[in-house]
């Protein structure tokens, strides 16, 4: 979940992202993984950018990645294979702190390879870069300040002020999210309007994969049930909408338990 509100907040709000990242506010546009010949790895925490002239790869991690430093170093040749010429910036924001010392990791070497990418620490950043873009709204409370109360305060004020109602909602359904993290759902309710975040993309995709799992949950057990009474797996799959794959694990599943 919080990935995924990172990943959208980036695209929709991409020229706040290159001004902060880039130092200019460039209009990007969605790379995807797929473009780039081979399997992503991994893809949930990605998100690559292009202009014309540069590519920005960014990672939000909640928690330290062993791959880290291998899949920016994986990113970069293939960015180089589609495109040689375009310059390209990579960054790894972690959202949420710890003590690990994998978040210090900037190189990946192999040998004689060696390569190198930025790593943003957000509890190490002033609130102040935050409150000053749309865009990055979300990401104050996780910055370096010592009452996260009054900067998710200073969020929700500045939400307010944003005319636009469609990006109103996004980004106070982001803080929200976000605020997650670090704060308890009390105080966050008390700062942000149902109504506002309920018109968001964010709460519609969370409604609607919630009750995609909670279908599936259903379906699942309801093919348990009947592969105990012995019903064929074929004949479960039609019935619950299931792949033939899923019933068949279900069935080895089952087995297994009864062992």
């Amino acid at each position: 979940m919080f990935d995924n509100t990172c990943k959208f907040i980036a695209e929709m709000y991409s020229p706040d992202f290159a001004t902060w990242l880039l130092g200019k506010p460039i209009t990007l546009t969605k790379l995807s993984p797929t473009e780039l010949s081979l399997e992503p790895i991994r893809a949930d925490a990605l998100i690559l950018l292009q202009s014309d002239e540069v590519v920005l790869h960014i990672e939000f991690q909640t928690k330290p990645d062993d791959d880290m430093p291998f899949r920016m170093a994986d990113y970069r040749l293939r960015v180089y294979r589609r495109f040689p010429k375009k310059r390209m910036h990579q960054v790894v924001i972690y959202l949420d702190k710890t003590e690990s010392e994998k978040v210090y990791q900037t190189t990946f070497t192999a040998g004689s390879l060696r390569h190198e990418f930025s790593v943003i620490r957000l509890w190490e950043q002033p609130p102040e870069v935050f409150l000053a873009a749309p865009g990055l709204l979300p990401f104050a409370v996780l910055s370096a300040t010592e009452n996260k109360v009054a900067t998710l305060q200073q969020s929700s004020a500045a939400v307010d002020k944003i005319a636009d109602r469609r990006k109103q909602s996004n980004i106070a359904a982001a803080s929200a999210i976000l605020a997650g993290l670090v704060l308890e759902q009390e105080v966050i309710r008390r700062l942000f309007r149902k109504d506002i975040m309920r018109e968001s993309v964010i709460y519609q995709q969370i409604k609607t994969e919630g009750e995609e799992e909670g279908s599936d949950k259903k379906a699942r057990k309801i093919a348990i049930n009947l592969l105990a009474e012995g019903i064929s797996v074929d004949v479960i799959a039609r019935s619950t909408g299931l792949s033939v794959e899923v019933v068949q694990q279900l069935q080895q599943g089952e087995s297994e338990n009864q062992e």
